[in-house]
């Protein structure tokens, strides 16, 4: 038996009035809480420089974790200055949270594995794994997911990496307990008898360019030469030298990855042309793998996300929980109307299913689970959705 429930706050200035809000709404006001509980926190970063953040770990006796994001939603609100809060409480499920060391000190991969595996409980895996990163731009998401399925032994991960809506990002910190991180990743290891169901929509396969090319260089998400050839002479083909030369021009359009082994195609995106003429990507581009490039805009990303969440209804049955996430990249191909995806999520559960969404900087999701193992992928420009 799961039970879920979430709430919000607008508060950013009195830590007593945002803490009532929560409690209120939660039916938790006196602090109380069930036998194995765990809440997971999405937020705009001025709630943690505002001393909020911290007053709300203070006052639930539960582990709380998560990631800054630009805009957040559950049912009955959706906004960028808004704190919200989901807690999951459960007799039959057990939540480990695990703070990892740094990620920044040279070894971000063997960091993330040599966290979990001290965290992992003897001769028992977890079900799902939920997973929660700053962005760093230097570091590769696709890293964290690849040591993260090999020291779990392919359990499910599913999360996000931290965005926040500076022009640096720099405040872009993983949450955990009242304490912010830059550098730091949290898991939640859920332990029992879950049966976790994923979603994704990324760019229709009519928005794909004719085009494609095969990665034939490259150092992680380093992008050197495709067909051969240097990447700056494939995107001069295709006419887009001056606008990849601009830091995060490249979001609309991004581009889908094969990585030609039968599973489907992820999306992924360019952040910038590197001095040496390389493509600095998101995420990894293992050498082999077959590069898309498509196009993208507001209809598609409406499009996109509202087959998902159709298809996430006709699922959710007697689910506890929608988590959700999706690329910054998306929202602001909406442009005016940055909370939409948020919005059809909200019409298409009708209230049926508690969720939270909140806008990433990097989202992890399988792409689909076979013989008891996921095949756990690092996507960009995507809309990915956990059901529990």
């Amino acid at each position: 038996m799961i039970k879920t429930m979430t709430a919000c706050t607008a508060e950013l200035d009195d830590e007593k009035t945002a803490v009532s809000q929560l409690q209120s709404q939660l039916g938790l006001n006196g602090g109380g809480a069930g036998k194995n509980t765990v809440g997971i926190v999405a937020c705009h970063y001025e709630f943690v420089l505002s001393g909020i953040f911290a007053a709300v770990c203070e006052a639930f006796p539960f582990d709380i974790v998560g990631a800054i994001a630009s805009a957040q939603s559950v049912p009955g609100g959706a906004g960028s200055l808004l704190l919200t809060l989901t807690v999951i409480q459960s007799d039959d499920l057990e939540f480990d949270t695990v703070i990892t060391s740094p990620l920044t000190e040279g070894d971000p991969g063997g960091a993330v594995a040599g966290s979990y595996r001290s965290a992992c409980r003897e001769n028992e895996k977890p079900g799902l794994i939920l997973v929660f990163a700053p962005f760093i731009v230097t570091n590769c998401g696709d890293e964290y997911v690849n040591v993260l399925t090999e020291a779990s032994g392919g359990v499910p991960c599913f999360g996000t990496l931290a965005v926040d809506d500076t022009l640096d990002f720099s405040n872009c910190f993983m949450l955990a307990n009242g304490a912010h991180y830059p550098d730091k990743m949290a898991m939640i290891l859920i332990y029992g008898e879950i049966n976790p169901k994923f979603f994704i929509a990324n760019i229709s396969e009519d928005r794909i360019l004719e085009k494609n090319a095969v990665v034939t260089k490259s150092a992680g998400h380093l992008l050197m030469e495709v067909n051969g050839r240097p990447v700056i002479d494939y995107l001069d083909d295709l006419g887009l030298v001056q606008v990849s030369e601009e830091q995060y021009a490249m979001s609309s359009l991004p581009f889908l990855l094969d990585y030609n082994d039968g599973t489907p195609k992820v999306s992924k995106i360019f952040v910038m042309i590197t001095p040496e003429k390389y493509a600095l990507c998101a995420g990894a581009m293992p050498e082999g793998s077959t590069l898309y490039m498509a196009m993208t805009d507001k209809d598609d990303v409406i499009l996109t996300t509202d087959a998902a969440a159709s298809e996430i209804a006709g699922a959710a049955g007697k689910a506890s929980l929608l988590l959700a996430y999706s690329c910054l990249a998306r929202s602001m191909a909406l442009l005016s109307e940055q909370f939409k995806e948020m919005e059809i999520i909200a019409q298409k559960l009708g209230g049926g299913t508690a969720f939270m969404m909140a806008n990433s900087g990097g989202e992890i999701c399988p792409t689909q689970t076979s013989a008891g193992k996921a095949i756990n992928r690092f996507h960009n420009n995507a809309f990915i959705a956990c059901l529990i």
